[in-house]
């Protein structure tokens, strides 16, 4: 059984919602439209709490007239911005100093490695926070390397805010109308996440394979 039918428990009705589905409607329907900003904004600072459920379940309370569609747009938005700055102001409070220290201490690592990434995110930062909040698993750690590099807090805002806007808007519309079905947007989420979760993979076997081929290298060089 997929994630999202155990916690719709199969049919997506508000007496069958259980574990986290439950959960956040029942603080939604509390809480109104807030409800809907602080479980976005958790889902921000704890991953483990998927916006792909969490989205369409802010759109199919606000069907059942808890609070308006309008307020489910604007208050998930509102959330995602927080959650986001608080991992910002995380990455910037941690400093470059600390991220240099834990990176030595990482296998397979060279700070030449990190200075070209450093040097990366400088040219393509503001497309990687804007995309990044539209990729699952990479649109909450993504704030981080940005407060770590001291981007411009007003330019991070604005990217978090309309990438999480698109984003919101295109699964609490979702579950608006599909309603008690809202689950259903899961077995397309669920494609675009195999696919990112592969690409990583993928890139971080090649990362491993070429530091080991040329650590070896290097040695032989060195006899």
């Amino acid at each position: 059984m997929t994630p999202l039918a155990v916690l719709a428990s199969g049919t997506g009705a508000e007496e069958d919602l259980t574990g986290v589905a439950g959960w956040a409607v029942d603080l939604m329907e509390r809480l109104g439209g807030p409800g809907a900003g602080l479980v976005i904004a958790l889902e921000n600072l704890f991953p483990p709490l998927p916006s792909e459920v969490i989205l369409p379940l802010a759109g199919f309370t606000a069907s059942r007239g808890s609070f308006t569609l309008a307020e489910a747009l604007i208050w998930t938005t509102v959330g995602s911005v927080v959650g986001a700055l608080a991992l910002y102001f995380l990455g910037a409070a941690w400093g470059r100093q600390r991220m240099y220290a834990v990176w030595e201490w990482l296998p397979l690592t060279r700070v030449e490695d990190l200075e070209k990434t450093e040097a990366w995110f400088g040219r393509h930062g503001r497309k990687a926070v804007f995309f990044g909040r539209m990729v699952p698993i990479f649109r909450s750690l993504i704030s981080v390397p940005a407060g770590i590099e001291k981007m411009p807090l007003t330019q991070f805002f604005l990217l978090t805010l309309a990438g999480s806007g698109l984003w919101n808007t295109a699964f609490v519309l979702s579950g608006y109308y599909l309603g008690e079905q809202w689950h259903v947007v899961e077995q397309y989420v669920g494609v675009f996440q195999y696919v990112v979760i592969a690409t990583v993979a993928a890139g971080v076997a090649w990362y491993v394979l070429t530091r080991v081929r040329n650590l070896r290298q290097a040695r032989r060089s060195g006899d």
